[in-house]
């Protein structure tokens, strides 16, 4: 087993990434960061903030679904159909599962060509709550499959078009998904222009707290989310998450096979698998911090199988792997496959040579605190994995609850949320200096996203045609 330290063809060792750019002059002037935000803001110059607005289909626009096929051939087939099964349910569904035709999209759109750790598939429900190390709840962004240093602006409109989606799939308005899309880039505006004048340190030790979230909330609200953190609080991830996915299986503690969502493949049932997986753990733990090596070590791995998780992750190799305690305490870690960011097309290619160290760096870098066992790996066919806990005290947003008032609360706080990892990740004084104190841009925006909701209908009306025609085989799985 090669160390996962090594670049993918496994010759040398991954380039470590260049060094961030040495401090302007100007940054050691008492007015710096009124020279950077005064920078920020002459680029309206070139590009207006009401440009944000516009969203037209290029004439030569690619086939959406052709471009969702292109990553079939690397996915598990029998999983496929699952994946467009999952997408065809809905509009929001499918714009769940399309980062890569949003990326496409985007890369055409005007930006001002500053650029932050983005998310790269920053939609409204891939936020929401989880466990710090410290066992305190906070609320962030928890998917950074796509992360790369990227325009701002690409995660900003993708989230803000989510909303308008996730109005419609409501049946609200399509002036309460504007309003709602309006809302998160106000307070991404706010909260960065905020974020730009903290000193670095207060940047980097920032935080939205399950606290914070309460206090947002009307009290008619606040009784249903403190029972709900109060539930995540009550135990780990792990230990709820065992009578469902485990037990006594042939006469030793295993997984559940639940086909076709859960389920052991061939190599994991061959003999030689346990020193397969003795390998990997291996190779896994050598990314750990010394500390994080020895509470793994009070682990040992007693099985694994393959877990289908997401929308758009469907048919990616995804691991989840059992270990117990000495004292039969259960832990859950997910390995899941990391290939190349959609963003990276068009944003230029990751300065990490294995994706699913690019995937923890981002988030490392984006969270303000992030799970203990986060880590990555190479497997013995070659495949790259990124690891995790399966769950840890998450706290999924119920969006089939929301009405508007509740939608436009969340909205604030995913606005939020973006602007304190955008910050943490880079300089972002440019970037409030551009977007002001007026709310241009979030008007903007909100335009935005009603147009290119529209698009994410029409690309999935192309998919159920696609379907219809049998160029596309889906399998849709009961409720």
């Amino acid at each position: 087993m090669k160390k996962s330290s090594k670049s993918r063809n496994g010759s040398k060792p991954a380039t470590p990434p260049p060094a961030p750019a040495a401090p302007r002059a100007t940054e050691a002037h008492p007015h710096a960061l009124d020279e950077r935000m005064a920078a920020g803001k002459a680029l309206r110059d070139r590009i207006g903030r009401d440009a944000h607005a516009a969203w037209k289909r290029p004439a030569n626009r690619f086939d959406p679904v052709a471009l969702l096929q292109q990553s079939d051939a690397e996915r598990l087939p029998e999983l496929v159909p699952i994946r467009y099964g999952r997408m065809l349910a809905s509009p929001f569904a499918f714009y769940r599962g399309s980062a890569a035709i949003m990326a496409a999209d985007l890369a055409g759109t005007p930006a001002t060509d500053l650029r932050v750790q983005a998310c790269g598939d920053c939609h409204l429900m891939n936020f929401g709550g989880f466990a710090t190390p410290e066992r305190n709840i906070l609320f962030d962004i928890n998917d950074f499959d796509e992360t790369l240093p990227a325009p701002w602006e690409w995660d900003v409109k993708r989230l803000t078009a989510s909303f308008v989606l996730a109005a419609r799939s409501l049946t609200l308005k399509d002036s309460i998904g504007r309003d709602a899309a309006v809302a998160a880039a106000r307070s991404y505006r706010k909260r960065l222009r905020e974020y730009a004048a903290m000193h670095p340190l207060d940047v980097w030790y920032a935080q939205v707290t399950a606290e914070d979230v309460l206090d947002t909330l009307p009290a008619s609200r606040r009784a249903l989310v403190e029972a709900r953190l109060a539930k995540a609080q009550a135990g780990t991830g792990s230990e709820l998450d065992f009578p469902k996915l485990a037990g006594v299986v042939g006469g030793r503690t295993a997984i559940r096979d639940t086909p076709p969502l859960i389920f052991h493949p061939e190599e994991a049932r061959a003999p030689e698998f346990g020193a397969v997986l003795d390998q990997v753990f291996a190779a896994y733990r050598e990314t750990l911090p010394d500390d994080r090596r020895v509470l793994l070590d009070r682990y040992r791995v007693v099985d694994a199988a393959i877990k289908v998780v997401g929308v758009g992750s469907v048919g990616r190799r995804c691991w989840i792997a059992l270990l117990m305690s000495a004292g039969n305490a259960p832990l859950f870690l997910q390995f899941k496959e990391a290939v190349a960011s959609v963003l990276e097309p068009y944003a230029g290619a990751s300065s990490y040579a294995h994706h699913g160290r690019r995937v923890v760096e981002g988030q490392r870098l984006m969270q303000p605190a992030s799970d203990v066992f986060l880590g990555w790996v190479t497997g013995p066919n070659g495949r790259e994995f990124y690891v995790r806990q399966l769950r840890d005290a998450k706290i999924k947003p119920l969006v089939e609850t929301f009405d508007a008032e509740m939608l436009l609360l969340y909205a604030r706080i995913c606005g939020w949320a973006l602007a304190r990892a955008h910050a943490k990740s880079a300089e972002v004084a440019e970037i409030a200096g551009y977007l002001g104190s007026s709310d241009q841009f979030d008007e903007a925006t909100g335009d935005f996203a009603l147009a290119y909701a529209d698009q994410a209908e029409r690309d999935h009306a192309a998919l159920k045609a696609a379907v219809r025609r049998g160029a596309v085989t889906v399998l849709q799985e009961a409720d």
